[in-house]
């Protein structure tokens, strides 16, 4: 039997999971202030917040038992997952249940997956160990390009087919922000983004109605303001109500109301800054940017370009989800379904997330070791 390691509990990286959880903590507490004027119930007895609180203690296993792992090992079995999360992905057309005009969940008994949530990490995996294997010494080409975009493109047209536009731009971006991390070269990305340019109007064909018509409300969301500019329009009064310091804890006038859409999910950070005003807000995105920041140095201290390229991921999908949540709900960005990680509402994210935070504290504790 192998002795354990005491340098691996020397460096765990305590300061990723109190940022972790404190951001979950806040999350519990305005996912009771969004769901009390329905509920109608004290905070242990409020279903949404008991259910998140169990999928948080799901996240802590889940995330203690990636970090017992060595990531190392990951590597050899990237594609496995990838392929799994794949395949769950695939039978949600024919056993998934609809929800919100969507088919993107799979009822196991009392819990509900979202295998589309699962697939960003183990995109992420994936994309990290060809990286790794076929271009080590970065300077990334072309042609080493097709097998990532390969990778992308089938969970993409899978998710875009639920439909769940939001989470295949966020898919784009993260595989995007891989590239870059592992060396793409700079006439490529140009090349890239050229050929993604001459696409748009491709893509604006195959968008569902509604679709559209988020993107042109977004462009002017006061040309249809009590159709589909209202969501908007009122998400931009809350946070604007909440000025400096706030209305106070459950005290949020356009939350109690019901003027906020999805005020647990995806406009949860609307309900947040209504009720704590600019302090709150500032001090709730710089915890996520001292996340961020904390995990960008870890990936920069990697013992291999293997774990610098998933923890660089990792930071990736945190990063990108936060700037364009907080983004769709201040009315910078139109309204494509992305929730706050670790804050709003959704088991499967949640605990997909806390592994993905459980992995890069695995690189962290691991860079020590030869």
């Amino acid at each position: 039997m192998r002795q354990f390691d005491r340098r691996l509990a020397y460096h765990f990286d305590w300061l990723l999971l109190v940022l972790t959880l404190l951001i979950i903590g806040g999350g519990l507490a305005t996912i009771f202030s969004a769901s009390e004027a329905r509920v109608h119930t004290g905070f242990v007895h409020n279903p949404l917040v008991m259910r998140q609180a169990l999928y948080a203690g799901v996240g802590l296993l889940g995330m203690g038992a990636i970090v017992l792992l060595d990531y190392r090992r990951l590597e050899r079995y990237a594609y496995v997952v990838y392929a799994a999360t794949l395949l769950l992905v695939l039978v949600v057309p024919f056993v998934g249940s609809v929800g919100g005009g969507a088919r993107r969940w799979i009822n196991l008994g009392p819990i509900s997956i979202q295998p589309s949530e699962m697939i960003k990490v183990s995109l992420v995996i994936a994309l990290a160990r060809y990286f790794h294997r076929s271009r080590a010494t970065g300077d990334v080409r072309f042609i080493d390009v097709i097998p990532a975009f390969v990778l992308l493109a089938v969970p993409s047209a899978l998710i875009l087919a639920q439909p769940d536009l939001g989470t295949v731009g966020i898919l784009a971006i993260v595989a995007f922000s891989v590239l870059f991390c592992a060396g793409l070269r700079i006439r490529v990305f140009v090349m890239l983004a050229a050929v993604a340019a001459l696409a748009v109007p491709l893509l604006w064909g195959h968008l569902k109605p509604y679709q559209q018509q988020r993107v042109q409300t977004f462009l002017s969301p006061e040309m249809d303001p009590l159709g589909a500019g209202y969501h908007v329009i009122q998400s931009k009064i809350a946070i604007g109500s909440g000025e400096l310091w706030g209305k106070g804890f459950l005290r949020g006038t356009q939350n109690k109301l019901n003027f906020i859409p999805e005020q647990h999910t995806d406009f949860i950070f609307s309900v947040f800054a209504e009720e704590w005003g600019f302090a709150g807000a500032f001090v709730l995105l710089g915890l996520y940017a001292a996340l961020v920041l904390r995990g960008l140095m870890v990936a920069y201290r990697a013992k291999d370009r293997f774990g610098a390229l998933l923890t660089f991921g990792v930071v990736a999908i945190v990063f990108w989800q936060v700037v364009i949540n907080v983004g769709m709900t201040s009315g910078i960005l139109p309204v494509v379904g992305i929730t706050l990680p670790f804050f709003s509402y959704g088991g499967s994210s949640l605990t997909t997330m806390m592994v993905a935070v459980g992995l890069m504290i695995n690189v962290n504790m691991r860079r020590f070791l030869f």
